[in-house]
């Protein structure tokens, strides 16, 4: 509407005020939900990256990343000889501790069997491990590091030859290593020692039929996709309390600067909005003029802040490599949407004080 627009734009500088204030909160939110989002991307990046659709691990263990599961002896060559299973992956996961030039920092390391898979699915330097001293580790981590192809690193009690470097395993907690199992039942002092298993039906088998019939003593059976979910669900224990208050908050800012804009401009033309109603015009024409000018504020702010929250993603993975920011088209609906939710409540104060409004008041010196 022409009088909401002049309205608003008629002091610029209060118009670019509300704008910037959405946009910090839509940016801020999208931001946070992006990191949200690729906390939960790099806690699955193994499993959705190794061939297996169940997921067999020690009795009780129902996730990958938070505990420590050791497989009683025989399941690898149980599982082997099941019917309906085409391939089984060993693995051993330790969480291990390593120092280079006196710095320390966490390993999520990865035994495997390079005849079996189970390795970096993205190795962009170097080789993978062939010897039992062999190690794979993630580029980002060897760059904070100064780690280069050839360099010793502590592994507890031993040193590892880093062979090759890795994209796509870093994450906030530290990065995953590879290397041959056999190094880790030394490592581990743990000769035979397997942790989890990664199982493949046959053709003409389910994986939920493979799950049932893989029922073996000291053992968890689980689909694949359920144990990256119970991952996800520890995540959500640590960071999403956290992340949801400070959305809120970002949320609130955004409705109370757009609101206190709105709210100014209205009562500086309490005049005008008095003319409005003397001659005639209803209390839902001037509602629809208020929340115009919200709508506005908000739309304009939350196209800014989408290209705020690129920015500052982009911003922060490059400062720091091993965070993830990844921005879904599903989310920037939601918070278009709730932008609008913004603009709707900013309006209500405004609305309510345009709708007390006496016509005679415009008459009043």
């Amino acid at each position: 509407m022409l009088l909401a627009r002049r309205n608003l734009f008629r002091d610029r500088t209060r118009f670019v005020l509300s704008v910037l204030g959405v946009a910090v909160s839509v940016g801020l939110i999208l931001l946070l939900a992006g990191y949200r989002a690729g906390v939960y991307r790099q806690a699955s990046a193994y499993l959705d990256n190794t061939p297996g659709s169940v997921v067999v691990a020690e009795q009780g263990i129902r996730d990958f990343l938070g505990t420590s599961s050791v497989l009683p002896p025989g399941a690898l060559e149980a599982v082997r000889s099941t019917p309906g299973v085409d391939r089984v992956i060993p693995v051993i996961s330790s969480f291990v501790i390593f120092e280079r030039h006196e710095r320390k920092d966490g390993f999520f390391l990865i035994g495997y069997d390079p005849a079996a898979g189970g390795g970096p699915w993205r190795l962009v330097e170097g080789r993978e491990p062939t010897a039992d001293d062999d190690l794979v580790i993630d580029r980002t981590t060897a760059r904070q590091h100064e780690i280069a192809i050839g360099d010793l690193v502590t592994l507890l009690d031993r040193e590892a030859t880093v062979v090759g470097l890795s994209e796509e395993t870093t994450f906030w907690a530290g990065s995953i290593a590879f290397a041959r199992a056999a190094t880790l039942e030394s490592l581990l002092r743990s000769p035979g020692l397997r942790s989890f298993l990664l199982v493949s039906p046959a053709q003409g088998t389910s994986a939920e039929g493979l799950v049932d019939q893989l029922d073996l003593a000291g053992t968890e059976v689980l689909l694949k996709r359920d144990v990256i979910a119970n991952d996800a669900r520890l995540m959500a224990r640590v960071y999403d309390a956290p992340i949801g208050l400070m959305v809120a908050i970002a949320f609130v800012v955004g409705v109370l600067v757009v609101g206190l804009v709105i709210y100014t401009a209205t009562i500086e033309r309490r005049r005008e909005y008095g003319a409005v109603k003397a001659i005639g015009a209803r209390n839902r024409t001037l509602y629809r003029v208020v929340t115009t000018q919200a709508l506005i504020a908000a739309v304009v702010g939350a196209l800014v802040g989408i290209g705020l929250a690129y920015g500052a993603g982009a911003a922060l993975m490059s400062w720091r490599p091993q965070f993830l920011v990844a921005i879904e088209p599903t989310v920037i609906g939601v918070v278009l949407a709730s932008s609008l939710v913004m603009a709707l409540l900013a309006a209500l104060i405004p609305a309510r004080s345009v709708a007390r409004l006496e016509p005679a008041e415009v008459f009043r010196g």
